[in-house]
């Protein structure tokens, strides 16, 4: 046996023993001392040799802990930024760059090697014990559901921190605060514990709180005063939907996500809990009437933040209504979806004839999102496949293109330092690139065809169609309904686009201060407009992931 294993396959021995036994390295010496006493060197090098097999063995399967890394990485590498001397940002710009890059690769790597798309089953799990006193644990894992999600944070955080070359001012703070975020963006997408859903999405809303106070416009103490007052707010309802399903039915809190998803509970109280985390995440995707923070804060913060916001944030009030909505309450979520569809379509309308209204161009964007959160309120709540389907794909798309129309906003905004649509006009000529790139990402977000937007909104439409759950007059109604919704928007985006570019009056720039996109500004540009047209091409990429777990959903109603 000895001669066996210093021989040549002598670590796939050890993995394989390891593996089959489940034994400890200082096990496999005791057993091996049995067989034939080693000396003192041998048993060192017997136990360092299956120690590696065991590391070996760990980084080659689904126990290596992926998901703890991608989630503690960046607020941890973040920490070290402190520690930097004092030498100007542009260490700091690039060393935070290359943290949220070498984050998303390791995302990126641990999803095409080690997860399975035909799978509709929690993988990647992670479940390590935390606070013993109250059965708290560090619970991660992800299905077709999350996976989408995790990889646009990953992808549009890395942009953001790329776009905030600009910032001089606190530095410091202002990039280990958007590294926190990244840590807390992930970690609602990841979390299996529904406490620890809380404490990542609280860990997320802090570091948006201080970005908007300290790098905002004039109003930005006023916008950052409303959303925290609205988050807490949502956080307080959230909080006790929380600890009110995790204590029903036995003395110690449930809160495991597979256990409380199987979980029972009487129609009335259904109906409450199903309430509370329905005005939680009204708030935070937006829906009307809880939508007012929205524009406020975009029109204060600067656009790397507004990057996370539309990207990101107001995505995860969309996941929680799926991942907690659907799935813990089906029976009081077909009861609320046709009042949820009317909302939505009500939504489409009124965000697309307020933005009228706006004079500020960021804040004209932000009511954009405010319509598209209809669409995915429409997605939702047809229940079927091809709905939910379009939802998520419609989460994934906005993503983007939010994400786009905000950066482009900012980079108007440091060549010129207006943001009033009637204070700028004849910007077509002398900025060419910024024009033909924002007018692109607009038609993405009126929905023209092979735009990911299109798509997205046209298989909502179907799955509205095709669902059994409404008669063919209320079909007929919210299709209507929506598609008046979808003429005002292209108004309003093709008017953002005659007074910004064209307009009646040319502004008065001198010309060494004025300069078109350059390098950076192009290369953040194309990498989001690359995937809006990919999926717009083939959007069963996006599907992939879904469309199992949207099935395993879905089976429940």
């Amino acid at each position: 046996m000895f001669e066996f294993i210093y021989g040549v396959k002598q670590l796939e021995v050890w993995v394989y023993l390891i593996d089959t036994f489940q034994k400890t390295p200082h096990e496999y010496v005791f057993l091996l001392a049995k067989t034939r006493a080693p000396n003192k060197i041998e048993k060192i090098f017997l136990g360092a040799r299956a120690f590696l097999a065991q590391v070996y063995l760990i980084f080659i399967t689904n126990y290596f802990p992926w998901l703890t890394i991608v989630v503690v990485f960046p607020i941890a590498a973040g920490s070290f930024i402190f520690l930097f001397p004092h030498r100007g940002n542009k260490v700091i710009r690039w060393y935070s760059i290359c943290i949220c890059l070498i984050d998303l690769l390791l995302t990126t790597y641990a999803f095409c090697y080690h997860f399975q798309l035909d799978d509709p089953l929690i993988q990647l799990t992670e479940n390590y014990k935390w606070i013993h006193f109250f059965d708290f644990y560090w619970r991660l894992g992800i299905d077709g559901l999350s996976i989408g999600p995790i990889l646009l944070t990953g992808f549009i955080t890395t942009l953001a921190t790329l776009a905030a070359q600009p910032v001089t001012r606190e530095y410091r703070l202002f990039y280990f605060l958007m590294l926190a975020m990244y840590s807390g963006q992930i970690g609602p997408f990841s979390s299996r514990d529904i406490l620890l859903f809380f404490i990542m999405w609280e860990l997320e809303l802090i570091p948006v709180y201080l970005l908007l106070s300290m790098w905002g416009g004039k109003k930005r103490l006023y916008s950052a005063t409303k959303f925290i007052l609205y988050t807490a707010g949502a956080s307080i309802f959230l909080l006790m939907g929380i600890l009110g399903i995790g204590l029903y039915g036995s003395n110690e809190p449930t809160l495991n996500f597979e256990t409380l998803t199987n979980q029972s509970y009487p129609a009335a109280l259904e109906i409450i809990f199903y309430t509370a985390f329905l005005l939680a995440f009204a708030v935070k995707s937006p829906i009307i009437p809880l939508h007012t923070w929205l524009p406020d804060t975009h029109g204060e913060a600067h656009y790397s933040t507004c990057m996370l916001l539309a990207g990101i944030l107001l995505k995860m009030g969309a996941y929680g209504l799926v991942r907690i909505n659907m799935e813990f309450f089906s029976h009081a979520h077909s009861i609320f979806c046709p009042w949820l569809m009317i909302l939505g379509s009500i939504q489409i309308i009124y965000a697309a004839s307020t933005s009228f209204g706006q004079r500020n161009l960021k804040k004209r964007i932000a009511y954009s999102s405010v319509s598209h959160m209809g669409f995915i309120i429409l997605g939702i709540s047809s229940i079927s496949d091809t709905g939910l389907n379009g939802a998520i794909l419609q989460i994934i798309s906005h993503g983007f293109i939010g994400a786009a129309l905000f950066f482009l906003a900012g980079t108007s905004y440091d060549r010129l330092r207006l943001l009033y649509l009637d204070e700028m006009g004849g910007m077509a000529i002398p900025m060419p690139k910024i024009f033909t790139i924002f007018t692109i990402l607009s038609m993405a977000s009126l929905a023209l065809p092979g735009m990911s937007g299109f798509v997205a909104e046209l298989i909502v439409f179907w799955g509205i169609i095709t669902s059994q759950k409404y008669l063919f007059m209320m079909k007929i109604l919210i299709t209507f309904g929506t598609a008046i919704g979808m003429i005002l928007t292209p108004i309003y985006l093709l008017s953002i686009l005659r007074q910004m570019f064209y307009g009646y009056k040319f502004f008065n720039t001198p010309n060494s201060y004025f300069f078109d996109s350059g390098p950076r500004e192009l290369f953040i540009s194309i990498s989001i407009l690359i995937p809006v047209i990919g999926i717009g091409i083939y959007p069963d990429f996006i599907f992939s992931f879904s469309v199992d777990k949207v099935e395993a959903i879905l089976s429940n109603f």
